[in-house]
């Protein structure tokens, strides 16, 4: 064991290399195992001595480290094998006329039969192959947006009814008066679209080049610029020019629990887990959540948070945490998936570090339809600036279907 351990150490140190998938798995599995034996060791010594060797967890650390590469590796692999072809290379035959147009366009600055995808504020639509390869990449890669709710609409607003208290009921008999029952409470949520860009840039001979496919090309440059700021916005986004994230709602004690408000439950620590309670507190917030939500319910953290709970057991000495057994999947926690979110807090004082919920039923994402490209080659000569955008929305659409862990005392 320890000779294995001593080869993870090293991988851990150095750049996750490509190999298969099934391979990686394997790597990733035997991780597990090593992590599990060294922190068993690590719990057996902070029992006999009251403290633990600065050497082991150090080890420790470089084995959880080596479980978040290897996993970013495996998802990347299974995303790129998955990646289909916009434009099929320069050797394809016949092509869609707007399209061929459109290529044109950003390779050479003809605008000959773009009139019709023109946009009134400058520069073009993407073709639709395009647009849908962005928003297929945005779900690989955006944590929130792969567990969240989408709708896409063709206006600036999207405005959706909401049922706080449905219409009241009950019994009569078979020859009883039926009063008249008081109507169903509603409430309208809407979710303004604001203006994501993002602004790649490319020089000349690359864009001469016959074999570059341009759509893939803008579609791989844009998405990780906008990956970036769509999951900090739909985290904490305070809804000014940015949609309006989930951590920015009012917060209350789950006791207290109102519509318009996200409920909490308190772990009884400032900034940690409470001492041989660790999992209850995790347990707690699972059965905050109504039966109804937590079916298809998520943990979301960051990477922190989540190398913390890798640590953790059940009353029968069961690790809570659990790696994926295939590319592309997620690990779980108590049997439910978890979401590696960055922008996440951290565990802290009066932190919610940690999110559970069904979060397609209680956060929209609303996309409005079309990406624009504005081509830009006197700006940064000898680089050609592509101004691509796209306008995004987000809130909470159920209240009830989301809670959160506070590090607190109450």
């Amino acid at each position: 064991m320890e000779k294995a351990t001593e080869r993870l150490e090293t991988k851990a140190g150095a750049s996750v290399p490509a190999g298969d998938a099934t391979g990686m798995m394997n790597d990733l599995m035997t991780a597990f195992e090593s992590f599990k034996q060294e922190n068993d060791d690590r719990l057996a010594v902070l029992e006999k001595r009251g403290n633990v060797d600065v050497l082991s967890e150090d080890k420790l650390n470089r084995i959880n480290a080596f479980l978040d590469s290897q996993k970013a590796a495996i998802d990347r692999k299974a995303m790129v094998q998955a990646r289909p072809a916009l434009e099929g290379g320069a050797n394809r035959g016949g092509g869609d006329e707007y399209k061929d147009a459109f290529s044109a366009y950003v390779k050479r600055g003809e605008e000959k039969a773009l009139s019709v995808g023109s946009n009134p504020d400058g520069g073009y639509l993407v073709p639709d192959e395009t647009e849908t390869e962005i928003a297929r990449l945005l779900r690989d890669v955006s944590p929130i947006r792969a567990i969240a709710g989408v709708r896409q609409v063709s206006s600036s607003v999207y405005k959706k009814p909401v049922s706080i208290a449905g219409p009241a009921v009950g019994w009569v008999g078979e020859t009883a008066a039926r009063p008249q029952t008081a109507s169903q409470t509603l409430a309208e949520i809407a979710y303004p679209t604001m203006e994501l860009y993002a602004m790649p840039a490319a020089t000349s001979s690359f864009l001469d080049d016959a074999a570059v496919d341009v759509g893939q090309w803008i579609a791989e440059e844009v998405n990780a610029a906008f990956a970036e700021q769509e999951t900090t916005a739909f985290v904490s986004g305070n809804g000014t020019n940015k949609p309006r994230g989930f951590l920015d709602e009012t917060m209350v004690a789950e006791s207290a629990w109102s519509w318009g408000n996200l409920g909490y439950v308190a772990t009884g620590e400032t900034d940690s887990f409470p001492d041989g309670a660790e999992s209850d507190v995790l347990i707690d917030l699972v059965y905050a959540l109504k039966a109804g939500y937590r079916q298809n319910a998520s943990w979301v953290m960051n990477r922190r948070t989540q190398a913390a709970i890798r640590k953790l057991k059940d009353t029968d000495g069961n690790y809570i945490w659990q790696p994926s057994a295939q590319a592309g999947g997620r690990a779980s926690l108590m049997g439910f998936d978890l979401v590696e979110a960055e922008d996440m807090p951290d565990i802290a004082a009066n932190a919610t570090a940690i999110a559970f919920g069904d979060f397609r039923r209680g956060y929209l994402i609303v996309d409005r339809q079309g990406v624009n490209v504005l081509r830009d080659p006197f700006s940064s000569k000898p680089y050609v600036l592509f101004y691509t955008t796209k306008r995004v929305g987000g809130g909470v659409a159920d209240y009830d279907a989301i809670k959160l862990l506070k590090f607190a005392v109450s």
